[in-house]
């Protein structure tokens, strides 16, 4: 067995500059909005983890499935020796995609990339006991500011699931997408995962579920502020709604400030009014057609290979290859 190697691009101190400019930029905007990737402390997390099991939340589900009817048909069409997954988490999808490149017979290297390094390390630790046979490269960063650090080793596969793609706004996604292909070696290939538009009665319960789990999960964003920089939200003053925007065909995630106040965050020496009523977006997750996905990855210098959706049109996998 190999020693598995770990690159560390991001530390705790750019986390936390980055979460003090991203709370004075939102909660100084009109309107205010905050990035969703400070939810997921370690209780976002396990809450995140909690609504993937939610019988509304059927990306989740929907995606592995895909994903065990199509993966080997994925290896087969890519042939790469190594696969670098953003945002990879536990991982546990991509065991999936690891079983069939193997099956297949080209895997050598799995590179792993998070912004968390405690996740990172647990899940690479689980990954080397159960395949010794295969490189382990973790790689702790953010994909949107470190994709030209990806180890450059063997022939590449970049996987991008769960619709992770479409919490990213218009500009900034096409940027992601730019800056990838920019990272990658011309025939190199990238795996990505899209939710589809689908009918709002099944989308909109995917965001709101009737536990009120999501709701906790979004409101733990003001939990976060709260601790890290000693904020004083009255998180229980804060409604979640979720939202289907016709128009840019996105669900948006807000918060809606139940009464007028006064929040402090005394580690920016900020002083923040809410009128009642207000409502803040802390996400936004865009679905897709896929003429707009191939139109997309095009743009950005990709050729589409294949696409694979499940039976009801909600997800989709594209492998792509760069031009």
């Amino acid at each position: 067995m190999t020693v598995p190697l770990l690159d560390i691009h991001l530390t705790d101190a750019d986390a936390e500059t980055a979460l003090r400019a991203d709370a004075r930029a939102g909660l100084t905007a009109v309107p205010k909005h905050l990035p969703p990737k400070w939810f997921y402390d370690a209780r976002g997390s396990a809450l995140f983890e909690e609504i993937t099991a939610l019988p509304e939340y059927y990306p989740t589900r929907t995606e592995r499935a895909l994903l065990e009817g199509s993966a080997d048909a994925i290896a087969a069409a890519s042939g790469a020796d190594t696969l670098v997954e953003l945002g990879s988490g536990s991982s546990a999808k991509t065991r999936l995609l690891l079983d069939a490149f193997r099956r297949a017979g080209t895997l050598r290297r799995y590179v792993p990339q998070d912004v968390s390094e405690p996740a990172l390390r647990e899940a690479m630790a689980a990954l080397a006991a159960e395949y010794p046979d295969v490189d382990l490269h973790g790689v702790v960063g953010d994909f949107t500011a470190h994709l030209d650090r990806l180890p450059p080793h063997g022939r590449r596969m970049v996987a991008f699931l769960g619709g992770t793609i479409g919490n990213l706004l218009p500009s900034p996604r096409a940027e992601f997408l730019r800056a990838l292909r920019a990272a990658l070696r011309p025939g190199e290939q990238f795996l990505l995962g899209t939710g589809l538009v689908t009918d709002p009665e099944v989308l909109v319960p995917a965001y709101d579920d009737a536990a009120g789990v999501t709701a906790e999960f979004n409101r733990n964003v003001l939990h976060v502020l709260n601790r890290e920089l000693r904020a004083d939200f009255d998180v229980d003053a804060f409604a979640h709604l979720a939202r289907w925007d016709t128009a840019h065909e996105w669900i948006e995630m807000r918060l809606v400030a139940q009464r007028a106040m006064t929040v402090t965050l005394a580690e920016l020496e900020l002083t923040v009014a809410f009128a009642a009523g207000e409502e803040m977006c802390t996400e936004v997750s865009a679905k897709f057609r896929l003429p707009g996905v191939r139109a997309m990855l095009a743009e950005a210098g990709f050729a589409v290979v294949h696409s694979w959706t499940d039976a009801d049109e909600r997800m989709a996998l594209t492998l792509a290859s760069a031009a």
